[in-house]
């Protein structure tokens, strides 16, 4: 992809207008202290790492760790840990990026490339965001089903809600939206430190999981899921969503400013990304604790552990954490999928509309293929669907990655934080170990399938 001959590069837009701003119903909305310690100020920037970190332990994930964990054991903890660094990278770029520039990356390639370039990405996008959302209202649909009996169809009709649940929020503040989301995400990671504590795993077993073994590449099948873990964990439509978020806060022009602000909104997303990996983590190894040694490794699907985990387990509690868990997990997604499509569509497409309306069509982009999907493929293609979905995301990753890494390495986009040469090479590689690791998934398809 390269710039649109003719328009120079664009220079780095330290204050946006309103009309240009990301998000311009919350942009630098929520203070920072000017003479604060540094846990205070920390404080202050934390939030926009745990809305983006919601989309690394969403229903999507648990689908791919769940089939890791009960068909191949303690093996693929290694691609979570490696996919999730490779999260934290990438994610700090995205922060630097739109508090240097004062875009997101959708209006950064919007500025940047020409039209059907941007047209053709925008599309991309919205192709992921429903392939994300596809996972997380499914989710939280399972989870209803569990716990309440309510038919899969009616779930889905339900998770569109969250639409009012945004709205409602934002009125009072964008710190309320936060509060939210961190309250649920307390929830999961309660649940599975209960799970964990239940399924008593292999702590050895579980310490080689995380070394990276050849046999992850050799086995195709295995590494399919392999490929949907990453897609799992590294998302595209959380670059977008970060990359706007972090301009609620209200720093100033300054370089001072910005940079301390950079730092801080790596270091939130540093931390909250902890959080998904325990959380990932947690399920791959109750899954290869419970189902892989105990005659059930074919267990892939969302509503089978929930009846295995019981028996297996010797109590109801863990199954009904397991929904709860899930649940909570679907609707924190579904929330920050929403906001990531209102920043994908106003970014590339610069469409302003009224928030009610800008989040109202966004959430139809993703609700309504949903609900085909699964009024076609009904209940039992719901665990399939949800693998899927992951390995569609990890294929859309490098649209993303690709013009995030060029844009934040290049000084007339970035002025004096464009990344140093060590950040650029690393970023480089990171971006086109994805590229190489898709293209194997595809040949893999092509000669055979998996």
């Amino acid at each position: 992809m390269s710039a649109t001959p003719g328009r120079p590069s664009p220079s780095p837009i330290w204050s946006p207008t309103e009309s240009t701003r990301s998000l311009p119903e919350v942009h630098g909305t929520v203070p920072i202290p000017a003479h604060a310690g540094f846990w205070r100020k920390f404080f202050a920037f934390a939030g926009p790492g745990f809305l983006v970190a919601v989309g690394y332990m969403d229903p999507g994930n648990w689908a791919t760790d769940l089939a890791g964990g009960a068909r191949y054991g303690y093996t693929l903890l290694s691609v979570i840990m490696i996919s999730n660094f490779m999260a934290i990278l990438l994610q700090a770029l995205a922060a630097r990026l739109g508090i240097a520039s004062g875009r997101d990356l959708a209006q950064a390639c919007r500025d940047r490339y020409s039209r059907g370039t941007t047209v053709a990405l925008w599309m991309g996008a919205e192709i992921a965001i429903a392939a994300c959302d596809l996972a997380e209202v499914i989710g939280s649909a399972v989870a209803l089903q569990l716990l309440f009996g309510l038919p899969l169809i009616w779930g889905v009709c339900l998770t569109a809600s969250d639409v009012l649940i945004i709205l409602y929020l934002q009125h009072h503040g964008f710190r309320y939206i936060e509060a939210f989301v961190l309250t649920l995400i307390g929830v999961i990671a309660a649940a599975f430190a209960v799970e964990l504590w239940l399924s008593r795993p292999d702590l050895l077993a579980v310490a080689h999981g995380f070394l990276p073994q050849a046999a992850i590449v050799r086995n195709r099948d295995m590494f399919y899921i392999a490929i949907g873990i990453l897609g799992a964990t590294v998302m595209p439509h959380n670059l977008y969503l970060h990359s706007s978020i972090v301009q609620t806060r209200k720093y100033t022009d300054s370089v001072a400013s910005r940079r301390e602000a950079i730092d801080f909104a790596s270091l939130d997303s540093a931390v909250a990304l902890m959080f998904a990996l325990f959380v990932n983590a947690a399920i791959l190894i109750m899954s290869a604790a419970v189902f892989h040694g105990s005659g059930h490794q074919d267990v892939a699907d969302i509503t089978q552990a929930y009846k295995l985990l019981a028996p297996l387990l010797g109590t109801g509690a863990a199954s009904v954490l397991f929904a709860v868990a899930l649940l909570a997990s679907g609707q924190n997604a579904t929330l920050t999928g929403t906001l990531a499509g209102q920043v994908v569509m106003e970014g590339f497409i610069n469409i302003r509309l009224r928030p009610w309306l800008r989040r109202l069509i966004t959430r139809l982009l993703a609700i309504v293929p949903t609900v085909i999907v699964v009024a076609v493929a009904g209940d039992a293609g719901a665990g399939p669907l949800l693998i899927l979905s992951q390995v569609i995301l990890s294929l859309q990753l490098s649209f993303a990655v690709f013009p995030l890494v060029q844009f934040t390495g290049d000084p007339a986009t970035m002025g004096p934080f464009a990344s140093p040469g060590w950040l650029k090479g690393l970023a480089w590689t990171v971006a086109v170990v994805i590229a190489v690791l898709n293209a194997w998934l595809l040949y893999l398809v092509a000669v055979g399938g998996v």
